[in-house]
This record gives structure tokens, sequence and C-alpha cells, in this order.
């Protein structure tokens, strides 16, 4: 039994054709997957998905929807955003057999793993990616780049598959959930506008710098609850700050 593949779940953000969703399905239980996760997006049940689906669907039917990227990753300790894009805010980006050898090593005996693919046409916002530990790309030809969805679900599976589970059982800490590293950067963003460090105007700019500074440490749950008994004393320290520097 691949216990990798029990602990992952494939997410697919507003996905808009229903023959992908079915393709997608497919996909995964050629590979062994069986978790899929959808945020809104088109009729899972449309014709086209059960009929691309094949003899998967049973995973189409199984398929848990949610109204956004960050409730369908909430549970998990890893995550990964897809992308075709590279940007100021799409750095570190690895390849697919890269991130099932990180999966790979990270993972541990309480954990859950979400691959996360965006829209047909426009892929992952910025900010959906910001949700992402890591961020991963399938090299392409320069001239033609773009691949259908379910093609790009079926080689991060098969890249996950081939790597095969963690030596030696992986990591015995528990890694904070998405749900906890979310709750500790909007505390974050709450304290450090409030004593002046954050552009009122644009605090995402900095803030998600902060981010993929404590999504490289890999953050236990500990560890992320120590910060957010700093972050509260701050806030306690600072209740009389004005919010101007003193020189």
């Amino acid at each position: 039994m691949n216990t990798t593949h029990d602990n992952t779940v494939v997410v697919l953000v507003e996905p808009q054709s229903p023959g992908n969703i079915g393709m997608a399905c497919r996909a995964m239980k050629n590979m062994g997957l069986r978790q899929l996760r959808l945020v809104n997006g088109c009729d899972r049940f449309h014709p086209e998905s059960i009929k691309f689906a094949v003899s998967a669907r049973d995973l189409l039917e199984q398929a848990r929807v949610f109204p956004d990227l960050a409730s369908a990753i909430a549970d998990c300790t890893l995550t990964a955003g897809t992308t075709r894009r590279h940007g100021k805010y799409r750095q570190e980006i690895v390849s697919p057999a890269e991130l099932a050898g990180i999966f790979r090593q990270q993972a541990g005996p309480d954990y859950r793993a979400a691959i996360v693919f965006g829209r047909e046409d426009s892929g992952l916002t910025t900010d959906e990616l910001s949700l992402c530990r890591w961020h991963a790309t399938i090299p392409t030809a320069e001239d033609y780049g773009s691949l259908n969805l379910s093609q790009a679900v079926l080689v991060f599976c098969y890249e996950l598959g081939k790597a095969g589970d963690s030596p030696g059982g992986g990591r015995d800490i528990e890694l904070a959930t998405s749900a906890e590293m979310e709750s500790m950067f909007d505390q974050m963003d709450s304290c450090l506008q409030r004593i002046g460090f954050l552009n009122e105007q644009n605090p995402g700019h900095i803030m998600r710098s902060l981010r993929r500074v404590f999504f490289r440490a890999d953050l236990d749950r500990r560890e992320a609850s120590i910060l957010r008994g700093m972050l509260t004393q701050i806030d306690w320290a600072s209740s009389g700050f004005d919010g101007r520097k003193r020189s």
C-alpha cells in the first residue's frame, strides 16, 4: 500500500470543463490516488464528466466541494500550487519530480498533502498560490507550453507514484496545518499593521515575503503556537502605540 497516495489530495480550483474533471479522475485512479477536492467550478456530474471518468466514476462521486481554496486545503500540512508563469511572487518553483521527492522526504505519520491545480484559462491567482508552501511547474516547450488540465494532473500523479513512500516513515513531528498557518499569518498581518511595520495601502507586498520565510521554516504545530503567542504579546505591549515611528 502506498501511504503517500492515501494521504495526498488533488485540488482543482474552479475547473471550467466537465470533461477535464472526468479525465482528472481517470488520471488519478490510473496512478493510485483517490481523493479529489473541487473549489466551485462546473458541474462534476455533467454527462461529459461521467463520460471521460470511465471507470473512475467513484472518485467523481466521492469528490468533496469547497467554497474556496483556503478551506479546501485547511487540514493539509504539505501544499503545492501549480503554475506555468514565473514572476515576483512565483519563486522557488520546482518540477513534478522534485516536488514528489519533497513530499516523500517530508511525509510523516500524521500528514496530508495537497497538489493544487488552477483554472484552464488563467491558472491560480497570486493570492491562491500564496496559500501554498511550494510552487511547481511542468517544464514544456517555449513555443507551446500550455498543457491540458488532466494531462498536468497525470504528470504530477505519475511522479508522486514513482517517488514511492517516505524512507523510514518520514518526519516524526506534527507539521502545522494550512489552517493553522493561515491563522498565524492573519494575526501577523494585523499585528504588523498595528505597529506600523506594514504599509496600510499595500500590506500584502511584505506579507507575501514573510509567508515565504515561514513556509521555508516548515513550522510544526508547537512552533506556530509559540509565534502566535509572541504576536499576542506584541499586540498587548503596543496597545498605546499611535502608529508613528520615533526617531
